[in-house]
């Protein structure tokens, strides 16, 4: 991952102007992106708020114990990369002993999945009224806006139908997937123990008015993070609006998957450049704009969590040996039934 994140970063840097770069970050706005910082870190408040509503039919947790643990996940995803997502679930059981490891997991699988399709679905609609730069044809780009609505539409729809089936789908890929040994048992045992797990966490779902409440929970998160986005384009000097930040949104979201060390580092600001391009942007204002963005979105909550490393709030040696495959396959085994039959 250390060599993709290096060669991801040497080609978003090769044909950069740095002098540029930097002459165009050290003229921005830095009190619109202080205030930036602020409106992330109230995205950051809503995400731990949507955490413990999901929860709340499983089990009872604090606020204070959701967003520290939300504030140390961040802060090693943005150290590590996508890879440290398991650390946010393992913080919460550690600090707070009423959520069960497997309570944590699986709420968390259902908040990537609200993240997605809020994510595809807005940048979807939002290609039917962006305006192109310079005049240019997005009929293309509509194109793939209305197959990307589409795609959000048919996936929640398919989860539905997952979830009202899930005991009879898991048990005839169960039948027909023979058992075997070596490698084709792992993949089996690996594919029935997720398909468990995102049944269990489609469960929690079960309550419509704590969908309805996740559900606006979610649009708050995702526009804070807008507009804190905005801001830093206006920072810049770039008179955008909701609609072309949507647009860069939806790239930087694909960059952010990428699971490079220092919160996909290159590949977010690759993404992120690439759309303010599109838009008209220089390349070298668009390289200084990625990388603000980049430090507005992931710094603040990361700098929270380490402020709670360092008070002692979460201790280092417990995580680092929670955070482990097998411990959370066990826990999540363990767990199953308990909150299948809970929710």
């Amino acid at each position: 991952m250390l060599l993709l994140a290096a060669a991801i970063i040497w080609w978003f840097g090769r044909r950069l102007d740095w002098h540029q770069v930097k002459i165009a970050v050290a003229r921005s706005d830095w009190r619109l992106i202080a205030l930036a910082c602020i409106v992330i870190l109230l995205g950051y408040l809503w995400r731990a708020v949507r955490w413990q509503a999901l929860l709340s039919p499983l089990t009872e947790t604090s606020l204070r114990d959701v967003w520290i643990a939300t504030c140390v996940g961040f802060a090693a995803v943005l150290t590590i990369g996508r890879a440290a997502e398991i650390v946010r679930p393992v913080v919460l059981p550690m600090r707070d002993p009423r959520v069960k490891p497997a309570a944590s997991i699986v709420t968390i699988m259902i908040e990537r999945l609200y993240d997605t399709m809020t994510v595809v679905i807005l940048f979807g609609l939002n290609l039917f009224w962006l305006k192109p730069a310079s005049g240019g044809d997005l009929g293309a780009a509509r194109f793939v806006g209305l197959a990307l609505v589409i795609f959000g539409a048919v996936a929640i729809v398919l989860l539905i139908v997952f979830k009202l089936r899930s005991a009879r789908i898991i048990a005839w890929i169960n039948r027909a997937v023979k058992d075997g040994a070596g490698l084709r048992q792992r993949v089996k045992r690996a594919l029935l123990s997720t398909l468990e797990q995102l049944a269990t966490a489609l469960n929690v779902l079960s309550d419509v008015r704590l969908l309805a409440t996740t559900i606006g929970w979610s649009l708050a998160l995702w526009f804070s993070v807008a507009l804190a986005n905005l801001m830093v384009c206006w920072a810049f000097g770039l008179q955008f609006g909701f609609s072309q930040i949507l647009f860069i949104l939806g790239w930087s979201m694909i960059g952010s998957a990428v699971p490079t060390p220092g919160g996909a580092a290159g590949a977010f600001h690759a993404a992120t450049a690439g759309a303010l391009i599109l838009l008209g942007v220089a390349r070298d204002q668009a390289a200084a704009i990625s990388i603000v963005v980049h430090l507005v979105d992931f710094a603040p909550a990361a700098l929270f969590g380490l402020f709670y490393f360092l008070r002692g709030d979460v201790n280092f040696s417990r995580l680092r040996q929670r955070v482990s495959t097998d411990a959370v396959e066990h826990a999540v085994e363990d767990e199953q039934i308990v909150l299948a039959r809970t929710s």
